[in-house]
């Protein structure tokens, strides 16, 4: 655990040995249903259900009333089944810093559901963050500083280059299925000469909950700044690109830059007030994607965690 003791996701435990059968017992008699405990608890683990990759997809239907596919998306993964994706193909010695999925898109799935398929060889836990707590535990200059959005940046290739292609991020080969996508997400869109495409896009940093109505810190202006990567991956990448022909970046939505010391603040305070959930091999864990940011703490060893998510 971290330092924050006061919260944590509720555990749900198995009962009568486990198995799928078990576990859609327990979601069909859970009190207060499903989803209002999904809202009051904003996470949930199941554990000791034993679910197996052959008995995953039934547990995923009563969890996600429909799975979305990643279309948009800007961190790699790779699609596994049905809408059901690796987590994060990141390098397994960092720690991936917390978010809410898809923050900067026009719309983002509102649950969360990850698998563990095989346990971490040590480490790998999957933080999650109160967003609202990581609202108020930032500075009153950096809240004040991105009351007017941010505006996100991405720079896609056309299948050869640093970070995703066009053709990953949007699961299409087709250009006019890319256009048909971005229209009317408020996106502005540039296809160049070489085949890449760039996509700019201005959104909020914070948002409400559609049940709850508490505001919340929403954005991943921390994941997408050079200063978020740390001092020497961002030195590397500015002696290869320019700031502004980076795979993504990020700025204040006026255009303006923001500045490192914002960018470290909202990394390390998010990670502060976070809760590690630790990981079994048939583990499952369901958020709330508005009310909770995720991460995930380096590992050693083996690790394979899926994720689906659902609107």
């Amino acid at each position: 655990m971290t330092n924050t003791e006061t919260w944590a996701p509720l555990e749900i435990k198995a009962a009568d040995g486990g198995g799928a059968d078990e576990l859609l017992a327990r979601i069909d008699t859970l009190d207060p249903g499903l989803d209002d405990l999904l809202v009051r608890e904003k996470g949930l683990v199941f554990r000791g259900f034993g679910v197996t990759p052959e008995t995953l997809d039934k547990a995923l239907d009563r969890l996600l009333p429909h799975r979305l596919a990643y279309v948009h998306g800007n961190s790699p993964r790779t699609k596994v089944g049905g809408n059901v994706y690796t987590s994060t193909e990141y390098p397994q010695e960092y720690t991936i810093s917390m978010h809410n999925e898809m923050s900067y898109a026009h719309a983002w799935p509102t649950r969360l559901a990850f698998y563990c398929e095989v346990t971490p060889g040590g480490g790998g836990a999957t933080p999650v963050s109160d967003a609202a707590r990581w609202l108020a535990a930032l500075d009153d200059e950096v809240r004040e500083a991105f009351a007017g959005g941010v505006r996100y940046v991405q720079n896609l290739h056309d299948g050869f280059g640093l970070g995703k292609s066009w053709q990953d991020t949007f699961e299409t080969k087709e250009r006019a299925d890319v256009e048909e996508f971005l229209t009317g997400t408020g996106a502005e869109w540039t296809w160049r000469r070489d085949g890449s495409l760039r996509v700019e896009s201005v959104r909020p940093s914070t948002t409400r909950h559609p049940v709850t109505g508490v505001e919340v810190w929403f954005n991943q202006a921390d994941q997408w700044h050079p200063a978020g990567l740390g001092d020497d991956t961002a030195a590397e990448l500015a002696a290869i690109l320019p700031e502004d022909e980076l795979p993504q970046m990020v700025k204040f939505a006026d255009g303006s830059p923001i500045p490192a010391e914002y960018v470290t603040q909202i990394r390390d305070r998010g990670l502060a007030v976070a809760v590690d959930v630790d990981w079994r091999r048939g583990d499952l864990l369901l958020i709330d994607n508005v009310l909770l940011a995720h991460g995930r703490r380096p590992f050693t060893g083996d690790r394979r965690v899926l994720v689906a998510m659902s609107d």
